[in-house]
């Protein structure tokens, strides 16, 4: 069975800004800090869809996009600005792995979530470990 992790760069208010104009989703708690916080919140947050779309990419790069066949995802806790998350997954059984977002600064998984990959369609170990020297120092595969 096998394992990747990635960590993010900090999630920036422009990303979040980006991703609302790309989404069509303009609610005020995602970009204008007086009404965030006149609403409760500490600040403006990031949109869950923003951390799923983090996830389903890294998820596409790691397993494939021509070979996943589900993809879904639960909201857990807010995003922040300058928060890094820890996208992790695990592999459970021959297509199906479990999936993690971690916020970094307080261990706070985020969102979880699990992929399916088509049968007879996973990455073999050899070609997995083949990819992780093709990414950042940020990202890495292991086997387990």
């Amino acid at each position: 069975m096998g394992a990747f992790e990635q960590l993010t760069a900090p999630i920036t208010r422009t990303q979040i800004v980006r991703f609302a104009g790309a989404a069509g989703d303009f609610n005020a708690m995602h970009h204008d800090e007086p009404f965030a916080q006149a609403n409760g919140q500490p600040s403006v947050f990031a949109m869950g869809q923003l951390t799923a779309g983090l996830l389903g990419s890294a998820v596409a790069e790691w397993l494939g996009r021509g070979n996943l066949a589900g993809y879904g995802v639960r909201f857990k806790d807010k995003v922040w600005p300058g928060d890094r998350l820890m996208l992790t997954g695990r592999q459970v059984d021959e297509r199906r792995w479990d999936l993690n977002v971690v916020r970094e600064a307080d261990d706070v998984v985020v969102m979880t979530g699990w992929a399916i990959v088509r049968p007879s369609q996973y990455p073999r170990p050899e070609a997995a470990s083949s990819a992780a020297g093709a990414r950042s120092s940020a990202s890495a595969i292991r086997s387990s």
